[in-house]
């Protein structure tokens, strides 16, 4: 399978595996998550300086800043992509919580809110980067330490692998709806040194 067929069939996948998940977990805490949750009593402050990868103003910042990069040039259809992206699994998000019901501080937990956030920007600037090494190597390193910022604190840690799975089917979504898609070696270069996505056909 090429990473533009695994971009297609994400989605429904990620889809399936969150719902699973959601009713395997149940509403309640796992072993698993209890677990992370020690680990961020016994290291706070230091767990909750993680919080900083999916603070609210991080994200919005480091969008606003892609966005504007994106638009310089002149990739208007992915620009308006990277904006309703989040906003849209955010949407989704709250409108599904209800139905798995599993609360943690008096507060819908599943899927994290904050997660979803997080994966959607880090996701939708490493589209509009190509999949670049740095954009990459900034997945990375966002991608894992606020889902461990999360799990330690706000929420549980399956929480966090929901929002990853759903987050991330939504960015694939975004992604073809923008009309780009990861490719070969030899696609065009629709966005800088080392862009690897091209024009999604179909």
């Amino acid at each position: 399978m090429t990473v533009g067929q695994l971009f297609r069939w994400w989605p429904p996948v990620g889809l399936v595996l969150t719902v699973l998940l959601g009713i395997g977990v149940g509403t309640a805490s796992t072993p698993l998550d209890d677990d992370f949750q020690q680990a961020g009593q016994d290291t706070w402050p230091y767990s909750g300086w993680l919080l900083f990868f999916t603070d609210p103003r991080t994200m919005f910042s480091m969008l606003a800043i892609a966005v504007g990069i994106t638009l310089w040039r002149k990739r208007w259809r992915l620009a308006v992509a990277m904006v309703l992206c989040p906003m849209a699994a955010l949407l989704i998000e709250r409108v599904v919580k209800p139905l798995f019901g599993r609360h943690k501080g008096g507060s819908l937990a599943y899927p994290s809110g904050h997660t979803t956030l997080m994966v959607t920007v880090v996701g939708m600037i490493v589209v509009a980067a190509g999949a670049v090494l740095w954009s990459r190597i900034l997945a990375g390193i966002f991608v894992p330490l606020g889902m461990l910022g999360q799990a330690m604190t706000y929420h549980y840690f399956t929480d966090t692998v929901g929002a990853l799975m759903f987050g991330s089917g939504v960015v694939c979504l975004a992604a073809w709806a923008a009309g780009v898609l990861p490719a070969g070696p030899k696609a065009a270069d629709l966005g800088g040194d080392g862009n690897r996505f091209t024009a999604a056909s179909g």
